[in-house]
C-alpha cells in the first residue's frame, strides 16, 4: 500500500481558566478552544447506487486535520460478511482525503467505507464520531480523472536538486527549485528581480523561483515540492486497466485513454499516438526508467489535451535527440531531455531536470 501525506502542525488544546466575572479572560480562553472536527461530505454519498467500479472515495473535513493521522487506520474501505479491507491509497491535502483503491472496485458490491475517531484535527482534537456510510457500484465505468497538481502545476519545471541548460533552450512558463538554491540553476544566465523573490532568464517566458530568494519563495517553494510528490503518489496509486503492454515497448501503437501500467521500464522506439477526447485522461505508471528514442514523437489525436497524459515514473526519465513527449511527467529520480528535444507539458522531478537546446511548453489550461 502506498501513503504518502502532507505535513500538518499540532498544538495543544486550549483550557478555560477565566475567573467569574472575568469576561476578558473568559473570551480570551474561548477563543483558544479548539473546534471539533466533522466531516462535511463524503463522495460517493451515502446510498449511492450504480458508482463506477474504477472510482475513488473521498471525505472532506470541516478542518484541517493532522496529517499523520489521516491514513490506514482512520480511512478504511471494505466489503462482504465479514468484512474484507480493500487496499489502496490515501492522498490527504487541505481539508479532503482521497482514497485510490489498489484494484478496480468489483462491480454490483456494497461497500463500506469510514472515517474513524483516530482522525484528528491539526489541534488534535478527535473527529466528532466515526463517519460511516455504504455505497453500491454499478457495472458501468467512468470517464478517468486528471491527477492534481495542486501549486506544482504552477511550474513547467520543478526540481528539488538541480535545473541545468546548455544554451540555448526555450521554456514558456515558470522554474523551481527547493530544497536546493538558486546556485543550482545553471546554464539560464539569471538575472535576480529587484525584489529577489524570483529571477529571469533570456530562454525563460516566466519567472525563476528558488527555495533560498526572498520571502514568500521559501514557502511557496516548500508548498510546491510537497503537492509535486503528492501527484506522484496519486498518479501511482491510480488502479491500471493495462499492464505490462508491448513487454514494456510500445512503439508504433495507438493508445486509447486509461491508466497503464509496467512492472519494469517503457520503451518508446517509435511515434505512439494518443487517440482521445479533450476530457479523457491517460496515465502511464512505469516502475522503471521511460525511454524515448531519437525522433521518436508522442501524437495526440481526436482533441486530446497533454494536461490530461501524465508519464508517473519511478526510474529516470530520458528523452531522446530531437524526441517529442507530451504531458505531464512525474520522476521519483531524473529527466534529461537531450539535444533539440521537446515537451508539450510539465517536468517534475524529485531530483534534478537536465535539457539540451530544447523546447519546454506548459500546456494551456
Amino acid at each position: 500500500m502506498f501513503m504518502l501525506l502532507t505535513t500538518a502542525c499540532d498544538s495543544g488544546a486550549g483550557t478555560d481558566a477565566g475567573a467569574p466575572g472575568d469576561a476578558g479572560a473568559g473570551a480570551l480562553a474561548d477563543a483558544q478552544t479548539p473546534s471539533t472536527p466533522t466531516v462535511l461530505a463524503a463522495t460517493p454519498s451515502a446510498g449511492t447506487m450504480g458508482v463506477a467500479p474504477n472510482t475513488s472515495v473521498s471525505v472532506t473535513f470541516s478542518e484541517p486535520m493532522a496529517s499523520a493521522s489521516v491514513g490506514a487506520t482512520s480511512f478504511t474501505l471494505t466489503s462482504g460478511d465479514p468484512a474484507v479491507l480493500i487496499p489502496g491509497t490515501i492522498i490527504y491535502a487541505g481539508v479532503t482525503a482521497v482514497f485510490w483503491p489498489a484494484e478496480h472496485l468489483a462491480s454490483d458490491t456494497m461497500f463500506t467505507a469510514t472515517v474513524s475517531t483516530d482522525a484528528m484535527s491539526a489541534a488534535g482534537v478527535p473527529l466528532v464520531a466515526d463517519h460511516v456510510w455504504s455505497f453500491t457500484t454499478g457495472s458501468a465505468w467512468a470517464p478517468g480523472q486528471p491527477v492534481s497538481l495542486r501549486t506544482a502545476g504552477d511550474f513547467v519545471i520543478l526540481a528539488k536538486t538541480g535545473i541545468s541548460t546548455v544554451p540555448t533552450s526555450s521554456i514558456t512558463g515558470d522554474l523551481g527549485i527547493s530544497p536546493a538554491a538558486a546556485s543550482f540553476i545553471t546554464g539560464f544566465s539569471l538575472a535576480a528581480d529587484a525584489t529577489n523573490v524570483f529571477s529571469t532568464s533570456p530562454q525563460v517566458v516566466g519567472r525563476v523561483y528558488a527555495a533560498d530568494y526572498a520571502v514568500p519563495s521559501p514557502s511557496t517553494m516548500t508548498t510546491a515540492i510537497g503537492d509535486m510528490e503528492l501527484a506522484f503518489t496519486d498518479a501511482a496509486g491510480r488502479a491500471p486497466a493495462i499492464t505490462e503492454l508491448g513487454a514494456g515497448s510500445i512503439g508504433g501503437m495507438t493508445l486509447a485513454p486509461g491508466v497503464y501500467g509496467w512492472s519494469t521500464g517503457l520503451l518508446i522506439p517509435t511515434d505512439v499516438t494518443l487517440d482521445g477526447g479533450a476530457t479523457d485522461v491517460w496515465i502511464f505508471q512505469i516502475a522503471g526508467d521511460l525511454t524515448m528514442s531519437s525522433g521518436a514523437r508522442i501524437v495526440l489525436a481526436g482533441g486530446a489535451l497533454p494536461q490530461n497524459v501524465f508519464w508517473q515514473v519511478s526510474g529516470l526519465v530520458d528523452l531522446g535527440t530531437t524526441a517529442h513527449c507530451e504531458g505531464i511527467v512525474l520522476s521519483m529520480t531524473s529527466v534529461t531531455l537531450r539535444t533539440g528535444a521537446s515537451i508539450n507539458g510539465r517536468l517534475l522531478a524529485q531530483t534534478a531536470v537536465g535539457i539540451d537546446g530544447s523546447t519546454v511548453v506548459a500546456p494551456t489550461d
